[in-house]
């Protein structure tokens, strides 16, 4: 059987995503005809029944749900190896630009440890230039899969570590970010049952795979939106201690006793073969 295109797997994924021929020809910028044809021909070509048509509309089968999934890995891995590869033809320029490595972090978090890693790896010799491409929540996976990231700190429970290599950097507690006036505010420490289903706050709500889960708080787009509306008193949230970092005068922090420890790692793809990375790395684990 001849290997799949990187063509089709794009227009397969488009309709799989889509459920709809029409909409996912849009998205493609083509006419659906040709759309059709190429499902049925990737169809006979494997053997198997991707897609379900009825008069109510398109669903995967079994077989479909397993090359949406495969088929967005691969997708991803080409778009990688692309993105990588540019990076790297940068430093064979002419101009003698060094080595780049770009450092996915969550916006705001593990402020001191980013500094102190920065910092002890510039003074390295023959040290990357290091990019710092902060994100949105757990968007740190997507942007090691897809190359737009060459490394990140990710921090479990919050963050998959699955398929990537990784070293565990630090463990810290969690705490409630809430507005400063809020009554909740004033006691020393909180338990998880105190900050459920507060009446007047609702817990900020963040976006996982392209869709914010169920729930009465305001839909979260980044940090700064997320700030000004704790601040005015709109909403709360859930934050490692190292979030004190970016506290605002009108917010509060206060422990949570019965939270899971936060555990913040440097992440990278498994199969890298960077002499850059490496280095980054060894630093990291010695701070």
């Amino acid at each position: 059987m001849e290997a799949l295109e990187t063509r089709e797997l794009r227009y397969f994924v488009a309709v799989a995503e889509e459920l709809h021929f029409g909409r996912a020809a849009e998205r493609l910028g083509m006419a659906q005809p040709p759309l059709s044809r190429a499902i049925q021909q990737l169809e006979r070509r494997l053997g198997v029944t991707l897609l379900a048509r009825d008069r109510r509309g398109v669903s995967l089968t079994g077989a479909g749900e397993v090359l949406l999934h495969e088929g967005r890995v691969a997708l991803d891995a080409a778009t990688a190896a692309a993105r990588r590869t540019r990076r790297a033809g940068d430093a064979d320029g002419a101009n003698g630009t060094r080595d780049r490595l770009v450092l996915a972090v969550k916006a705001a978090a593990s402020h001191d440890l980013l500094q102190k890693l920065l910092g002890a790896y510039a003074a390295e010799p023959g040290a990357a230039e290091i990019e710092v491409l902060p994100s949105g929540m757990c968007e740190q996976e997507e942007m090691l899969r897809d190359g737009r990231a060459d490394v990140a700190l990710m921090h479990a429970p919050f963050n998959s570590l699955a398929g990537f290599d990784h070293e565990e950097l630090m463990r810290e507690g969690q705490i409630a970010v809430l507005p400063a006036g809020h009554p909740l505010a004033a006691r020393e420490t909180l338990t998880l049952a105190d900050i459920t289903d507060v009446p007047d706050l609702p817990p900020a709500r963040w976006p996982r795979d392209g869709a914010y889960p169920p729930g009465p708080g305001p839909e979260i787009h980044d940090q700064t939106q997320l700030a000004q509306l704790i601040a005015l008193g709109r909403t709360m949230a859930v934050f490692p201690e190292s979030a004190h970092a970016w506290l605002w005068s009108e917010h509060a922090a206060v422990p949570l006793t019965d939270a899971p420890p936060v555990v913040t790692h440097i992440a990278w793809p498994a199969h890298s073969r960077s002499v850059a990375l490496a280095g980054l790395i060894r630093t990291a684990t010695r701070l």
